[in-house]
């Protein structure tokens, strides 16, 4: 049987079948097949105008309409297509960089101070993590509603800037690069804990805080439950709520080849946030995996 030798840390060499590595690969392949035919057919269908949108191959390129589309877009319902967006970016980038902060803050003390609680506090920290952002929607909509928040804009940026799992990463990363003789260090200069967080270990920890604001970027932009649960008003929903509303008119005279263009338009934003972070993203979830 063929076999393929690959080095291993220790120096030596494993044999691993070739059978065996054809096999993973196709198991890759057949998953990469199934996670990119859904953006390939968005692609294409945003390109088709209603006319074309359902009797062409729904997998290829027919009839190339997608500025057309695109206007159609921002011109359905006065243009409240752009006041979607706007939103989006508000709820998303503000929350996700004030929700980046309270979590790196949190997570460095739970990594390098002792205090009484510090255990019970992390372990509520992982328990928050494994229970679905879903269950929270409720009590958060009758907390709002007591304190009439409702229907504004902090019914919906408020939640968005908690994330445990930013907590959790925070903790591990700051527990893992972020070593005591750099903080002692700065106590000796004189530095006070505040500017050793802001001038020392943040520079430290900014891989994971890239990491944190990459997944709470794309948590919140795709939130659908909690907007549509906090929001009646139309002009203050995101794109995800604006976008589902949308599909439910469709009987009422908005085009579906609109919908789709209007998806496919929100998926830019995620496509280039990934590739402008991809570095700092990879760097920071492999970090303290290898010591």
């Amino acid at each position: 049987m063929t076999t393929i030798r690959y080095a291993t840390r220790s120096g030596t060499a494993r044999k691993v079948p070739l059978a065996s590595r054809s096999g993973v690969f196709l198991v890759l392949l057949l998953f990469a097949i199934y996670t990119l035919i859904p953006p390939w057919w968005l692609l294409v269908s945003a390109t088709k105008n209603k006319g074309y949108l359902f009797t062409t191959n729904g997998l290829w390129f027919s009839h190339f309409d997608l500025w057309a589309n695109v206007r159609d877009v921002f011109h359905e319902e006065d243009g409240v297509f752009s006041r979607w967006i706007v939103n989006s970016v508000l709820y998303s980038v503000g929350g996700a960089a004030v929700g980046t902060l309270i979590s790196a803050m949190a997570g460095y003390a739970l990594a390098k101070y002792s205090f009484r609680g510090r255990d019970l506090i992390f372990d509520i920290v992982l328990g928050a993590v494994l229970i679905p952002a879903s269950m929270f929607a409720l009590p958060l909509y009758l907390m709002f509603s007591s304190l009439d928040l409702v229907n504004t804009y902090w019914a919906v940026f408020l939640p968005s800037i908690v994330s445990p799992f930013g907590v959790y990463l925070a903790r591990i990363y700051a527990a893992a690069a972020v070593p005591y003789e750099l903080i002692e260090a700065g106590r000796i200069d004189g530095a006070g804990e505040a500017r050793i967080f802001w001038r020392i270990a943040m520079p430290v920890m900014s891989p994971a805080m890239v990491t944190i604001f990459l997944f709470q970027f794309v948590g919140i932009w795709n939130n659908y439950l909690l907007p549509v649960l906090m929001l009646s008003d139309n002009k203050l929903q995101p794109i995800t709520v604006g976008l589902a509303n949308w599909r439910a008119e469709f009987n009422n005279g908005v085009p579906y080849n609109v919908t789709i263009t209007g998806a496919f338009l929100s998926v830019i934003p995620l496509v280039i946030a990934f590739l402008v972070l991809q570095r700092f993203w990879r760097s920071g979830l492999t970090a303290g995996s290898v010591k």
